[in-house]
Protein backbone atom coordinates (compact mmCIF):
# COMPACT_ATOMS: atom_id res chain seq x y z
CA UNK A 1 0.00 0.00 0.00
CA UNK A 2 1.01 3.29 -0.58
CA UNK A 3 -1.46 5.52 1.41
CA UNK A 4 -1.68 9.81 0.49
CA UNK A 5 -3.88 11.70 2.89
CA UNK A 6 -5.55 14.59 0.60
CA UNK A 7 -6.66 17.42 2.85
CA UNK A 8 -8.88 20.03 0.95
CA UNK A 9 -9.26 23.07 3.54
CA UNK A 10 -11.69 25.86 4.24
CA UNK A 11 -12.11 28.69 6.62
CA UNK A 12 -14.34 26.60 8.71
CA UNK A 13 -14.10 23.04 7.63
CA UNK A 14 -12.29 20.73 6.05
CA UNK A 15 -12.37 17.50 4.08
CA UNK A 16 -10.07 14.32 4.09
CA UNK A 17 -9.68 11.13 2.34
CA UNK A 18 -7.14 8.75 2.57
CA UNK A 19 -6.22 7.26 -0.79
CA UNK A 20 -3.87 4.08 -1.99
CA UNK A 21 -2.13 5.81 -5.10
CA UNK A 22 -1.27 2.39 -6.18
CA UNK A 23 -4.76 0.85 -6.55
CA UNK A 24 -6.20 3.98 -6.87
CA UNK A 25 -8.67 2.95 -3.81
CA UNK A 26 -10.11 5.27 -1.58
CA UNK A 27 -9.91 3.93 2.31
CA UNK A 28 -12.07 6.32 3.94
CA UNK A 29 -13.27 9.79 3.51
CA UNK A 30 -14.48 12.48 6.01
CA UNK A 31 -15.40 15.90 6.42
CA UNK A 32 -14.86 18.20 9.49
CA UNK A 33 -17.38 21.15 9.53
CA UNK A 34 -18.51 24.03 12.02
CA UNK A 35 -14.95 24.77 12.75
CA UNK A 36 -15.24 27.60 15.58
CA UNK A 37 -18.56 27.26 15.98
CA UNK A 38 -21.19 26.16 19.37
CA UNK A 39 -21.53 22.61 17.67
CA UNK A 40 -19.24 21.19 15.15
CA UNK A 41 -19.91 18.19 13.03
CA UNK A 42 -17.60 15.38 11.98
CA UNK A 43 -18.36 13.00 9.41
CA UNK A 44 -16.27 10.08 8.67
CA UNK A 45 -16.64 6.94 6.15
CA UNK A 46 -14.74 3.70 5.82
CA UNK A 47 -14.64 1.64 2.46
CA UNK A 48 -14.40 -1.91 2.01
CA UNK A 49 -13.04 -3.19 -0.81
CA UNK A 50 -13.50 -6.98 -2.42
CA UNK A 51 -10.68 -8.73 -4.35
CA UNK A 52 -13.04 -7.80 -7.60
CA UNK A 53 -12.18 -4.17 -8.58
CA UNK A 54 -15.08 -4.16 -10.28
CA UNK A 55 -17.93 -4.41 -7.62
CA UNK A 56 -18.57 -1.20 -6.11
CA UNK A 57 -16.59 -0.95 -2.69
CA UNK A 58 -19.18 -1.17 0.40
CA UNK A 59 -19.27 1.91 3.20
CA UNK A 60 -19.90 2.43 6.63
CA UNK A 61 -20.36 6.15 8.08
CA UNK A 62 -20.00 7.55 11.51
CA UNK A 63 -20.75 11.22 12.44
CA UNK A 64 -21.29 13.42 15.70
CA UNK A 65 -21.40 16.77 17.03
CA UNK A 66 -19.04 18.16 19.26
CA UNK A 67 -16.71 21.10 20.03
CA UNK A 68 -14.40 21.96 17.35
CA UNK A 69 -12.64 25.36 18.30
CA UNK A 70 -10.15 24.98 15.27
CA UNK A 71 -8.24 23.05 13.05
CA UNK A 72 -5.45 21.52 15.33
CA UNK A 73 -8.64 20.09 17.33
CA UNK A 74 -10.25 19.37 14.47
CA UNK A 75 -7.20 17.32 13.48
CA UNK A 76 -7.55 15.44 16.55
CA UNK A 77 -11.17 14.79 15.74
CA UNK A 78 -10.13 13.52 12.30
CA UNK A 79 -7.36 11.78 13.87
CA UNK A 80 -9.51 9.81 16.81
CA UNK A 81 -12.48 8.79 13.81
CA UNK A 82 -9.52 6.87 12.14
CA UNK A 83 -8.46 5.28 15.39
CA UNK A 84 -12.16 4.50 16.12
CA UNK A 85 -13.56 3.59 13.46
CA UNK A 86 -10.51 2.45 10.77
CA UNK A 87 -8.48 2.09 8.59
CA UNK A 88 -5.66 2.05 11.29
CA UNK A 89 -2.91 4.84 10.58
CA UNK A 90 -0.76 2.86 12.10
CA UNK A 91 -1.36 0.03 9.49
CA UNK A 92 -1.76 2.38 6.89
CA UNK A 93 0.41 5.41 7.66
CA UNK A 94 0.56 8.30 5.04
CA UNK A 95 3.75 8.21 3.50
CA UNK A 96 2.50 12.17 2.01
CA UNK A 97 -0.05 14.44 2.92
CA UNK A 98 -1.53 16.64 -0.33
CA UNK A 99 -2.81 19.77 0.73
CA UNK A 100 -5.41 21.29 -1.70
CA UNK A 101 -4.37 25.40 -2.35
CA UNK A 102 -6.41 27.62 -4.40
CA UNK A 103 -4.04 30.60 -5.64
CA UNK A 104 -0.63 29.85 -6.17
CA UNK A 105 -0.12 32.94 -8.16
CA UNK A 106 2.38 32.92 -10.83
CA UNK A 107 4.86 31.63 -7.77
CA UNK A 108 3.78 27.87 -8.34
CA UNK A 109 3.83 26.23 -11.27
CA UNK A 110 3.91 22.56 -9.55
CA UNK A 111 2.98 20.66 -6.65
CA UNK A 112 5.45 21.91 -3.92
CA UNK A 113 6.96 20.56 -0.90
CA UNK A 114 5.53 22.43 1.80
CA UNK A 115 8.16 24.39 4.16
CA UNK A 116 7.93 27.61 6.45
CA UNK A 117 8.96 29.36 3.27
CA UNK A 118 6.40 27.73 1.57
CA UNK A 119 4.45 28.97 3.95
CA UNK A 120 4.80 32.63 3.76
CA UNK A 121 4.26 32.85 0.20
CA UNK A 122 0.97 31.13 0.44
CA UNK A 123 -0.42 33.67 3.23
CA UNK A 124 1.08 36.25 1.12
CA UNK A 125 -0.81 34.89 -1.77
CA UNK A 126 -3.66 35.46 0.71
CA UNK A 127 -4.45 38.74 -0.39
CA UNK A 128 -5.35 37.27 -3.83
CA UNK A 129 -7.91 34.61 -2.78
CA UNK A 130 -8.58 35.91 1.32
CA UNK A 131 -11.99 33.44 1.11
CA UNK A 132 -9.52 30.16 0.41
CA UNK A 133 -6.08 30.14 0.96
CA UNK A 134 -6.24 31.51 4.80
CA UNK A 135 -8.61 28.40 6.09
CA UNK A 136 -5.85 26.68 3.16
CA UNK A 137 -3.05 27.70 5.56
CA UNK A 138 -4.46 26.73 8.32
CA UNK A 139 -5.23 22.95 7.31
CA UNK A 140 -1.27 23.22 6.57
CA UNK A 141 -0.15 24.02 10.16
CA UNK A 142 -2.35 21.70 11.49
CA UNK A 143 -1.63 18.80 9.18
CA UNK A 144 2.18 19.44 9.56
CA UNK A 145 1.97 19.43 13.40
CA UNK A 146 -0.12 16.42 13.22
CA UNK A 147 1.97 14.28 10.30
CA UNK A 148 5.72 15.77 11.52
CA UNK A 149 7.24 13.20 10.46
CA UNK A 150 5.71 13.15 6.23
CA UNK A 151 6.25 15.29 3.84
CA UNK A 152 3.44 17.81 2.88
CA UNK A 153 3.07 19.14 -0.28
CA UNK A 154 0.97 21.84 -1.79
CA UNK A 155 -1.27 21.13 -5.15
CA UNK A 156 -2.69 24.75 -6.27
CA UNK A 157 -5.71 25.14 -8.38
CA UNK A 158 -3.89 27.59 -10.68
CA UNK A 159 -0.85 25.81 -11.49
CA UNK A 160 -2.00 24.18 -14.18
CA UNK A 161 -2.81 26.96 -16.30
CA UNK A 162 0.64 28.68 -15.72
CA UNK A 163 1.33 27.43 -19.41
CA UNK A 164 -1.14 30.44 -20.89
CA UNK A 165 0.62 32.55 -23.22
CA UNK A 166 0.79 35.97 -21.78
CA UNK A 167 -2.25 37.10 -24.51
CA UNK A 168 -4.15 34.79 -22.60
CA UNK A 169 -3.38 35.81 -18.85
CA UNK A 170 -2.50 39.92 -19.57
CA UNK A 171 -5.73 42.02 -18.65
CA UNK A 172 -5.86 45.48 -20.65
CA UNK A 173 -5.03 48.06 -17.87
CA UNK A 174 -2.58 49.94 -16.54
CA UNK A 175 1.05 47.79 -16.69
CA UNK A 176 2.64 49.41 -13.86
CA UNK A 177 -1.00 49.23 -11.61
CA UNK A 178 -1.12 45.22 -12.66
CA UNK A 179 2.56 44.57 -11.90
CA UNK A 180 2.05 46.57 -8.48
CA UNK A 181 -0.99 44.26 -7.41
CA UNK A 182 -0.32 41.34 -9.27
CA UNK A 183 -3.43 41.59 -11.52
CA UNK A 184 -3.93 39.25 -14.61
CA UNK A 185 -5.76 35.83 -15.29
CA UNK A 186 -4.56 32.88 -13.26
CA UNK A 187 -7.38 30.75 -13.52
CA UNK A 188 -8.82 27.74 -11.46
CA UNK A 189 -9.88 24.02 -11.22
CA UNK A 190 -6.33 23.58 -12.81
CA UNK A 191 -6.54 20.26 -10.67
CA UNK A 192 -9.94 18.72 -12.15
CA UNK A 193 -8.65 20.06 -15.66
CA UNK A 194 -5.25 18.20 -15.46
CA UNK A 195 -7.18 15.13 -14.35
CA UNK A 196 -9.98 14.71 -16.58
CA UNK A 197 -7.76 16.29 -19.44
CA UNK A 198 -5.48 13.12 -19.30
CA UNK A 199 -8.26 10.73 -18.45
CA UNK A 200 -9.86 11.32 -21.17
CA UNK A 201 -6.51 10.82 -23.62
CA UNK A 202 -6.45 7.84 -21.87
CA UNK A 203 -9.81 6.47 -22.87
CA UNK A 204 -9.64 7.36 -26.28
CA UNK A 205 -5.68 5.26 -26.29
CA UNK A 206 -4.85 8.61 -27.87
CA UNK A 207 -1.53 10.78 -26.96
CA UNK A 208 -2.19 13.88 -24.84
CA UNK A 209 0.46 15.34 -26.71
CA UNK A 210 -1.99 15.18 -30.04
CA UNK A 211 -5.41 16.12 -28.57
CA UNK A 212 -6.71 20.07 -28.68
CA UNK A 213 -9.58 19.78 -25.91
CA UNK A 214 -11.97 22.16 -24.45
CA UNK A 215 -12.83 20.63 -20.89
CA UNK A 216 -15.99 22.14 -19.14
CA UNK A 217 -16.05 21.93 -15.45
CA UNK A 218 -19.79 22.53 -14.89
CA UNK A 219 -20.43 22.24 -10.95
CA UNK A 220 -21.75 25.18 -8.07
CA UNK A 221 -18.63 26.74 -9.75
CA UNK A 222 -18.11 26.69 -13.16
CA UNK A 223 -14.90 27.19 -15.32
CA UNK A 224 -13.78 26.43 -19.23
CA UNK A 225 -10.12 25.48 -20.58
CA UNK A 226 -8.69 25.09 -23.73
CA UNK A 227 -6.22 22.63 -23.41
CA UNK A 228 -3.64 22.11 -26.23
CA UNK A 229 -1.72 18.98 -25.90
CA UNK A 230 -1.69 18.97 -22.22
CA UNK A 231 -1.36 22.24 -22.05
CA UNK A 232 -3.79 25.08 -20.47
CA UNK A 233 -3.86 27.49 -22.99
CA UNK A 234 -6.77 29.76 -21.86
CA UNK A 235 -9.65 29.18 -19.11
CA UNK A 236 -12.67 30.96 -18.25
CA UNK A 237 -11.88 31.61 -14.47
CA UNK A 238 -9.64 34.47 -14.17
CA UNK A 239 -7.84 36.64 -11.17
CA UNK A 240 -10.61 35.15 -8.40
CA UNK A 241 -12.91 32.13 -9.41
CA UNK A 242 -15.68 34.84 -10.44
CA UNK A 243 -14.73 35.66 -14.08
CA UNK A 244 -15.99 33.90 -16.45
CA UNK A 245 -19.43 31.35 -16.93
CA UNK A 246 -22.69 31.50 -14.70
CA UNK A 247 -22.26 29.83 -11.61
CA UNK A 248 -24.63 28.38 -8.78
CA UNK A 249 -24.21 32.43 -6.95
CA UNK A 250 -21.45 33.61 -8.96
CA UNK A 251 -21.92 36.04 -11.12
CA UNK A 252 -19.09 35.19 -14.05
CA UNK A 253 -18.35 37.84 -16.60
CA UNK A 254 -19.90 41.44 -15.85
CA UNK A 255 -19.24 45.07 -17.05
CA UNK A 256 -17.29 46.32 -14.39
CA UNK A 257 -18.13 49.54 -14.86
CA UNK A 258 -22.07 48.16 -12.87
CA UNK A 259 -19.52 48.27 -9.51
CA UNK A 260 -19.49 52.20 -10.20
CA UNK A 261 -23.17 52.06 -10.39
CA UNK A 262 -23.84 50.16 -7.41
CA UNK A 263 -21.16 51.95 -5.23
CA UNK A 264 -22.73 55.29 -6.30
CA UNK A 265 -26.51 54.63 -6.42
CA UNK A 266 -26.19 51.57 -3.68
CA UNK A 267 -23.91 52.74 -1.37
CA UNK A 268 -22.54 49.22 -1.36
CA UNK A 269 -18.75 48.95 0.24
CA UNK A 270 -16.50 46.73 -1.72
CA UNK A 271 -17.02 43.81 0.65
CA UNK A 272 -20.27 44.37 -0.04
CA UNK A 273 -20.04 44.46 -3.82
CA UNK A 274 -17.76 41.25 -3.69
CA UNK A 275 -20.28 39.24 -1.31
CA UNK A 276 -22.99 40.47 -3.76
CA UNK A 277 -21.29 39.12 -7.08
CA UNK A 278 -20.10 35.73 -5.16
CA UNK A 279 -23.11 34.72 -2.88
CA UNK A 280 -26.24 36.65 -4.72
CA UNK A 281 -25.80 36.27 -8.20
CA UNK A 282 -25.38 33.70 -11.02
CA UNK A 283 -28.48 31.30 -11.28
CA UNK A 284 -29.30 31.87 -7.72
CA UNK A 285 -29.55 35.87 -8.79
CA UNK A 286 -31.59 35.42 -11.87
CA UNK A 287 -33.88 32.30 -10.48
CA UNK A 288 -33.86 32.64 -6.42
CA UNK A 289 -32.18 29.01 -6.30
CA UNK A 290 -27.96 27.61 -7.32
CA UNK A 291 -28.51 24.64 -7.82
CA UNK A 292 -29.32 22.95 -11.43
CA UNK A 293 -31.42 20.86 -11.06
CA UNK A 294 -33.94 22.96 -9.54
CA UNK A 295 -33.80 25.04 -12.62
CA UNK A 296 -34.44 22.68 -14.85
CA UNK A 297 -37.35 21.14 -13.49
CA UNK A 298 -38.98 24.23 -12.62
CA UNK A 299 -37.90 25.39 -16.36
CA UNK A 300 -39.90 22.35 -17.12
CA UNK A 301 -42.92 23.16 -15.28
CA UNK A 302 -42.68 26.80 -17.32
CA UNK A 303 -41.28 29.13 -14.83
CA UNK A 304 -39.94 32.49 -16.47
CA UNK A 305 -36.92 33.07 -14.31
CA UNK A 306 -36.07 29.36 -14.34
CA UNK A 307 -35.87 29.60 -18.17
CA UNK A 308 -34.20 33.07 -18.38
CA UNK A 309 -31.54 31.55 -16.02
CA UNK A 310 -31.20 28.59 -18.14
CA UNK A 311 -30.84 30.49 -21.26
CA UNK A 312 -28.49 32.78 -19.94
CA UNK A 313 -26.31 30.07 -18.48
CA UNK A 314 -26.41 28.37 -21.62
CA UNK A 315 -25.82 31.65 -24.13
CA UNK A 316 -22.52 32.05 -21.90
CA UNK A 317 -21.27 28.31 -22.24
CA UNK A 318 -22.07 28.72 -25.95
CA UNK A 319 -19.89 31.77 -26.32
CA UNK A 320 -16.91 30.23 -24.18
CA UNK A 321 -16.89 27.07 -26.59
CA UNK A 322 -17.04 28.81 -29.66
CA UNK A 323 -14.22 31.54 -28.64
CA UNK A 324 -11.97 28.31 -27.56
CA UNK A 325 -12.62 26.48 -30.92
CA UNK A 326 -11.12 29.67 -32.36
CA UNK A 327 -8.00 29.60 -29.83
CA UNK A 328 -7.68 26.29 -31.02
CA UNK A 329 -8.14 26.45 -34.55
CA UNK A 330 -10.65 23.43 -33.85
CA UNK A 331 -10.92 20.88 -31.19
CA UNK A 332 -10.59 16.49 -31.15
CA UNK A 333 -12.55 16.40 -27.85
CA UNK A 334 -15.03 18.39 -25.53
CA UNK A 335 -15.39 17.23 -22.42
CA UNK A 336 -17.83 17.53 -19.72
CA UNK A 337 -17.04 17.30 -15.86
CA UNK A 338 -18.15 18.01 -12.61
CA UNK A 339 -22.27 17.94 -10.70
CA UNK A 340 -23.98 19.18 -13.80
CA UNK A 341 -21.60 18.09 -16.70
CA UNK A 342 -21.79 14.76 -15.38
CA UNK A 343 -25.68 14.50 -14.52
CA UNK A 344 -26.93 17.26 -16.88
CA UNK A 345 -28.30 15.40 -20.22
CA UNK A 346 -30.51 18.85 -21.17
CA UNK A 347 -27.30 21.06 -20.18
CA UNK A 348 -25.32 19.12 -22.41
CA UNK A 349 -27.51 18.99 -25.31
CA UNK A 350 -27.89 22.96 -25.37
CA UNK A 351 -24.19 23.79 -24.56
CA UNK A 352 -23.81 22.24 -28.33
CA UNK A 353 -26.73 22.63 -30.38
CA UNK A 354 -25.75 24.82 -32.19
CA UNK A 355 -22.03 23.45 -32.94
CA UNK A 356 -22.89 21.56 -35.56
CA UNK A 357 -21.06 23.40 -38.39
CA UNK A 358 -18.20 22.56 -36.51
CA UNK A 359 -18.03 19.09 -36.49
CA UNK A 360 -19.81 18.61 -33.30
CA UNK A 361 -22.61 15.77 -32.84
CA UNK A 362 -24.02 14.70 -30.27
CA UNK A 363 -25.58 11.33 -29.84
CA UNK A 364 -29.20 11.77 -28.40
CA UNK A 365 -29.66 8.20 -26.89
CA UNK A 366 -26.35 8.47 -25.40
CA UNK A 367 -26.23 11.40 -23.71
CA UNK A 368 -29.43 10.90 -22.13
CA UNK A 369 -28.71 7.04 -21.29
CA UNK A 370 -27.45 7.09 -17.11
CA UNK A 371 -23.91 6.47 -16.38
CA UNK A 372 -21.04 6.59 -13.64
CA UNK A 373 -18.02 6.71 -15.65
CA UNK A 374 -15.79 7.47 -18.74
CA UNK A 375 -18.30 7.30 -21.86
CA UNK A 376 -18.99 8.75 -25.33
CA UNK A 377 -22.09 10.90 -26.29
CA UNK A 378 -21.40 12.06 -29.84
CA UNK A 379 -22.25 9.89 -32.82
CA UNK A 380 -19.75 7.83 -34.23
CA UNK A 381 -19.64 9.64 -36.90
CA UNK A 382 -18.85 12.88 -35.59
CA UNK A 383 -15.44 14.45 -36.14
CA UNK A 384 -15.36 15.40 -32.43
CA UNK A 385 -15.31 13.46 -29.56
CA UNK A 386 -17.58 14.61 -27.01
CA UNK A 387 -17.14 12.75 -23.38
CA UNK A 388 -18.58 12.77 -20.04
CA UNK A 389 -15.41 12.44 -17.90
CA UNK A 390 -16.11 12.50 -14.50
CA UNK A 391 -13.54 14.07 -12.20
CA UNK A 392 -11.44 13.09 -9.12
CA UNK A 393 -9.48 15.96 -7.79
CA UNK A 394 -8.59 14.14 -4.67
CA UNK A 395 -6.96 11.30 -7.21
CA UNK A 396 -5.04 13.84 -8.86
CA UNK A 397 -3.67 15.92 -5.22
CA UNK A 398 -2.69 12.32 -3.96
CA UNK A 399 -0.30 11.20 -7.14
CA UNK A 400 0.89 14.78 -7.23
CA UNK A 401 1.50 14.66 -3.48
CA UNK A 402 3.16 11.08 -3.97
CA UNK A 403 4.99 11.59 -6.78
CA UNK A 404 6.82 14.65 -5.16
CA UNK A 405 7.21 13.38 -1.99
CA UNK A 406 9.13 10.35 -3.70
CA UNK A 407 11.14 12.42 -5.52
Amino acid sequence: MTPVLVINSGSSSFKYQLIDVETERSFASGLVERIGEEAGVATHTVFFHGEDAAVAATKATSSRELPIPDHTAGFAVMLQAFGEHGPSLDDARPVAVGHRVVQGGARFFEPTLITSLVEINIDELSALAPLHNPGALQGIRAARAAFAQVPHVAVFDTAFHQTMPAAAFTYAIDRETAERHRIRKYGFHGTSHKFVSEAAAAYLDRPLSSLKQIVLHLGNGASATAIDGGASVDTSMGLTPLEGLVMGTRSGDIDASVLGVLARRDEMTPGELDAFLNTRSGLRGLAGASDMRDIVRRRAEGDPHATLAFDVYIHRLRAYIGAYLAQLGGADVIVFTAGVGENSAGVRAAALETFGFAGIHLDAARNEAPGRGIRVISTDESPVTVLVVPTDEELEIARQAHTVAAG
